[in-house]
């Protein structure tokens, strides 16, 4: 029972600064959930906002189920996503009670401008965090090339492939290099034996 608490009030901080989304997020997750609880590792937390990516919903909420479902089963992965669920409606019935009120005020203003720039830079880290990581070869920067220029220029291209697509598509690859990569180590395994 305790663990589930832990889970639960863990993912209500968590969610009460989820400003800017997933990506933002990621450098707050990794502290908190890789190098101080050790509930995963960084490259597990890499493959959950992979998945999280590709999946319905907010990307760090399916972050917080599949963390709640791995630390405690189903029962864990509904605490996690109720956690973190509870401090962002806490926060949006009341801001949605008051803004209105106070959206005009120059100071309210200037504090959104503010967060805005704030998030900027979390996705920015977030971003290089990740590049670090997974762009590692000469092959994962072709890829990375390619699906960064089907997206940016999505606009002029005569075809508009789906980020989803891309993203089925590049894991897709990375599946076959991957098989082809440990059919070559085989293969130079057993010449080696030979």
């Amino acid at each position: 029972m305790n663990e589930l608490l832990d889970l639960y009030i863990t993912f209500v901080r968590i969610g009460c600064v989820n400003f800017g989304g997933g990506y933002a997020m990621l450098p707050l997750l990794e502290r908190e959930l890789v190098d101080k609880r050790h509930w995963t590792t960084m490259d597990d937390l890499r493959d959950y906002f992979s998945i999280g990516q590709c999946t319905p919903g907010i990307i760090a909420l399916n972050v917080s189920t599949f963390i709640g479902e791995k630390k405690g089963g189903v029962v864990g992965a509904l605490c996690a996503t109720i956690g973190f669920l509870t401090g962002p409606i806490i926060i949006i019935l009341v801001l949605a009670t008051f803004l209105s009120n106070f959206a005009d005020l120059p100071v309210v203003q200037h504090a959104f401008a503010g967060i805005r720039v704030c998030v900027c830079v979390l996705i920015l880290q977030a971003v290089m965090r990740l590049w670090k990581k997974s762009v590692v070869d000469a092959f994962t920067l072709f890829l990375y090339l390619v699906i960064f220029s089907l997206n940016a220029f999505k606009g002029i291209l005569p075809v508009k492939i789906p980020a989803a697509v891309l993203v089925i598509c590049a894991g897709v690859i990375g599946v076959l290099m991957s098989m082809r990569n440990r059919k070559a180590a085989s293969g130079t395994g057993k010449e080696a034996d030979k």
